[in-house]
């Protein structure tokens, strides 16, 4: 296991995205547990999914002293540049981005803003932070995905695998990202770490996900569609599962080192962050729908057969995701084990309180 060099106590750390899913879970969590830290949250709540699920999200985080909100656009350079100047974060946590595969088939403007240019303006906030002499970020952290492995045959999926064939513009932007990360450690001596997450679902998610859909279909007695025939896997990784991977892993960053021509070699590195787990989708769907009778939101006759469609693969989707997180334990000591049952009983409770009140 690696040693932690990042103590989190009286650390300012700035977290994009920070009214999403990941992001306002992982700020509420460090908050709660960590002394005296402060977090910079910016957010530019679109209405990509349902505003107020994201307004929610704040409304929690900006009950405690410490976290200050910014509403406003990473891809807007000067937003960027004037929260570096003012605040001086020690370490930034990069969430923000323009999610879905199927969504940058209809709109990949949204997808080059965000994911591209937004991330440029915090490369090189980042970069120059260190301008002057200043102590600058001491660690980067952002969100790439699974997506970046395409139609990857081999499972399951390392970081060790050549990832240069994505089957989207989704997953085109996020090995951008590691692409872009990597040339800036190389370049600065920036201490970066992109984490590929696998199918994040839990309580209070994205409802652009298939399990929010699936749970609005079958609670309104309409069929479901099962892609691929049925014959597709998910590594689906609860959130609780994502938030502890990822303040177990801001709390190292990769080492800096000279090579033997005196240059920086990368403080770079990539982990799956994924439940090393597939599932089939329909066994997926039938543990939902266990849990929605369970909740008494379903009947305890409800014919599921009846009411799933088994069709082909949509554009852009691929038939398994499966991860490899040996790296993960490896260095962190944590592996995400949360099963289907315990994630989606959790979800159908909020559900129920949030939508069926």
């Amino acid at each position: 296991m690696v040693e932690n060099n990042i103590d989190l106590e009286n650390k300012t750390i700035l977290i994009t995205g920070v009214a999403g899913f990941i992001g306002g879970n992982l700020s509420k969590r460090l908050l709660v547990e960590v002394k005296n830290i402060t977090i910079i949250g910016i957010d530019n709540m679109n209405d990509y999914y349902d505003v107020h699920i994201k307004e929610e999200r704040l409304k929690t985080l900006e009950s405690f002293d410490n976290f200050i909100f910014i509403k406003g656009d990473i891809a807007e350079k000067i937003t960027i540049n004037n929260i570096f100047e003012k605040y001086h974060p020690q370490i930034v946590i990069n969430l923000a981005a323009q999610a879905g595969v199927r969504y940058s088939i209809v709109n990949p403007d949204a997808y080059i803003k965000s994911n591209l240019i937004g991330f440029y303006n915090i490369l090189e906030a980042c970069r120059h932070s260190y301008d002057n002499g200043p102590t600058g970020v001491e660690h980067l952290v952002y969100a790439s995905s699974s997506s970046v492995y395409g139609s990857n045959k081999k499972v399951p999926y390392s970081t060790d695998d050549k990832v240069d064939n994505p089957v989207s513009l989704y997953a085109a932007t996020k090995k951008g990202n590691e692409l872009m990360a990597h040339a800036y450690s190389k370049l600065y001596n920036i201490p970066s770490t992109g984490l590929r997450f696998f199918t994040v679902y839990g309580p209070a998610g994205r409802p652009d996900m298939a399990y929010f859909g699936f749970t609005d279909k079958l609670l309104k007695g309409e069929n479901i569609q099962i892609f691929n025939y049925g014959n597709c896997k998910r590594d689906f990784t609860y959130i609780d599962d994502i938030v502890e991977s990822i303040i177990r892993i801001i709390q190292h960053a990769p080492e800096k080192s000279l090579g033997e021509d005196g240059l920086p070699i990368p403080p770079y590195r990539v982990y799956n962050i994924g439940n090393n787990h597939p599932e089939n989708l329909l066994d997926f769907v039938r543990i939902l729908q266990e849990e929605l009778v369970r909740a008494g939101m379903l009947p305890q006759n409800y014919d599921f057969e009846a009411h799933k469609k088994l069709v082909p693969m949509q554009a852009g989707d691929v038939p398994i995701t499966y991860a490899d997180t040996t790296p993960l334990e490896n260095d962190f000591g944590y592996k995400p084990s949360t099963s289907l049952r315990i994630g989606l009983k959790a979800f159908v409770e909020w559900y129920k309180t949030y939508y069926m009140k």
